[in-house]
């Protein structure tokens, strides 16, 4: 007897196991049947290592692929072709990020009851949210350079331009070698960290706002200033400065004098909750994560860090997400690439919905970062350099340790009539505001010439 209720409770508890199975099996086929079906290794949908269906477009209806039983059609244009590369992805899948890769889903036209039948078997319509002449004018002006070019509208999400250089035109593929060697697979935007200089004293002055009494603060810059063992330099003596002058003259000492006051603790905990050290979900695409090391015992590498140096690693997506958050009075949109999927026949089968996220900043922190931003364009980069332009904004330049600095420049417009967050990096380019600055303006004239 005592057998027979143990061989009972054994079916028993196999049974449940089957239950529960079979219910993470069903949650799993509706969730994620599409990555099932769109797995390179189906040969219903792929021939040779190609998606032979499903075609991808910018936000104005511009071809970018279209992929066919013979092989992917890219863009007419071999500019709008390299321009968009990183965005579209290439045939064969090296560029993981790429749309072409990553919603391929979406491009055959998965559902969990059809399956990836379509009628004409075309597959579906995906239209990305970048405007690709847009996207090209920020190729042309990194001319060559290594880095990348985001702009996004920090209202609704729609990211306009993701470029990464170095590219090539897909109709005309390099080797894997030299893909490999010279980082031609990876996207900078997203997929990349680097050491980000003066532009991470915008997360500085975040903290300072919050934490101390910054108003009638000052400090005397002679150029270098011993912290610890170790002396912290500036490109010239700034002399007396205030907390707003700190920033506009991207003072290394001030900022190292101010992290000291912070702490390790709370700068650690401002990188968090800002989102450096996290990644960001762009339509399933993840960002890489930022890295940050704030010492509690050497002041000195503290004092660098706060000032952008030592040890920080970060992710360009991530800290143009933040001046977008600093425009929108402290309040996130996370970043969209996709705007509409479309039957073969152009029927409307998703819908575009902002997804808001907490606040990063207090509105009045962002405030007050508002309006320091604005006075380092109006009393240091000039606003002629961005005529028209109501740009807030701080430059980088970053040292690598090899004898070059990487330029960045990244800020917002704070205009509601045009709502865009920007970053650009030039890997090894020298000063920021004098190498990154100029693509800056470049691309943000083409985005508002082509709304």
């Amino acid at each position: 007897m005592r057998k027979l209720e143990r061989r009972a409770v054994i079916c028993l508890l196999l049974s449940v196991f089957l239950l529960l199975g079979l219910a993470v099996f069903c949650f799993r086929f509706v969730t994620e049947g599409d990555e099932w079906a769109s797995f390179p290794a189906n040969k219903h949908l792929f021939a040779d290592g190609n998606l032979g269906c499903g075609s991808i477009y910018d936000a104005d209806g511009e071809l970018l692929l279209r992929n066919t039983a013979d092989g992917a059609v890219y863009a007419e244009d071999s500019g709008i072709r390299r321009a968009t590369l990183h965005v579209v992805g290439d045939a064969a899948g090296n560029i993981a990020t790429g749309a072409e890769t990553k919603f391929a889903g979406k491009l055959t036209g998965y559902n969990f009851i059809n399956g990836t039948y379509s009628r004409g078997g075309d597959g579906r319509r995906l239209y990305l949210t970048v405007d690709a002449d847009v996207c090209e004018t920020a190729y042309n002006a990194l001319d060559g350079r290594k880095g990348c070019v985001g702009v996004y509208n920090y209202k609704t999400g729609e990211v306009i331009c993701d470029v990464s250089s170095p590219s090539y035109d897909p109709n005309d593929p390099i080797t894997a070698e030299k893909a490999e060697d010279g980082g031609y697979y990876i996207n900078r935007l997203l997929s990349a960290t680097f050491v980000p200089g003066s532009i991470f004293k915008t997360v500085t002055a975040a903290a300072v706002i919050d934490h101390l009494d910054y108003e009638g603060w000052t400090y005397h810059c002679d150029g270098s200033a011993r912290i610890g063992d170790s002396n912290v330099t500036c490109v010239s003596a700034h002399g007396d400065v205030t907390f707003e002058d700190a920033l506009c003259q991207s003072c290394n000492g001030a900022f190292a004098a101010l992290t000291l006051e912070l702490g390790a603790e709370t700068m650690a905990g401002y990188v968090d909750k800002l989102g450096f050290t996290k990644s960001y979900s762009i339509n399933g695409i993840r960002t890489a994560k930022g890295r940050f090391v704030f010492s509690e015992t050497n002041e000195a590498a503290l004092g660098w860090s706060g000032a952008g140096q030592s040890e920080d690693m970060l992710n360009p997506c991530s800290m143009m997400i933040y001046m977008g958050a600093v425009a929108n009075h402290g309040r996130v949109v996370v970043p969209q690439l996709v705007s509409a999927v479309k039957s073969d026949g152009g029927f409307p089968l998703s819908v575009y919905i902002p997804r808001w996220r907490l606040r990063l900043v207090s509105a009045d922190t962002a405030s007050v970062l508002r309006e320091m931003l604005r006075n380092n364009v109006v009393n240091n980069y000039g606003e002629g350099n961005f005529p028209g332009l109501s740009l807030c904004a701080k430059s980088g330049t970053a040292e690598v340790g090899d004898g070059t600095s990487h330029a960045w420049f990244t800020g917002f417009l704070d205009d509601e009539e045009h709502p865009y967050a920007f970053i650009v990096l030039v890997e090894n380019g020298g000063g920021g505001a004098k190498v990154a600055g100029p693509v800056a303006n470049r691309v943000l004239q083409a985005v508002i010439e082509n709304e």
